[in-house]
């Protein structure tokens, strides 16, 4: 399994569906419940899938009609990996809005410099 190079939110978004599906999951309903176009879910499974993080297969349901839908599940060291990678991305996440909440340098309480003399 290859380590991904970066992890962007929608690779986090799809990445967190498929920790919840362990018997996988198709392409279609993780778009719908990432709320990302089909156009970034799809090459995203595929990138996934190259490096051996999920596997695919198509499913097998003769009581089902329609189309066949293809399954996606995260390989067992793809999902520690993914796993991990959220964690990950959560903390950096917090940490950036804790950032943001941080007053300036010389901003914050306390500063005398805006005060008149």
């Amino acid at each position: 399994m290859q380590p991904l190079k970066r992890i962007t939110p929608a690779t986090v978004d799809v990445l967190e569906i498929l920790t919840l599906e362990a018997e996988g999951v198709w392409g279609l309903r993780i778009v719908s419940r990432t709320g990302r176009p089909a156009g970034t879910v799809y090459p995203i499974l595929e990138r996934l899938e190259s490096m051996e993080w999920v596997t695919s297969e198509w499913e097998v349901d003769p009581s089902r009609s329609g189309p066949r839908r293809r399954l996606y599940r995260l390989t067992p060291d793809g999902l520690a990996a993914a796993r991990a990678a959220v964690d990950e991305h959560a903390v950096r996440m917090q940490r950036r809005r804790a950032r943001r909440q941080e007053p300036e340098p010389g901003r914050g309480r306390g500063d005398a410099r805006g005060a008149i003399a």
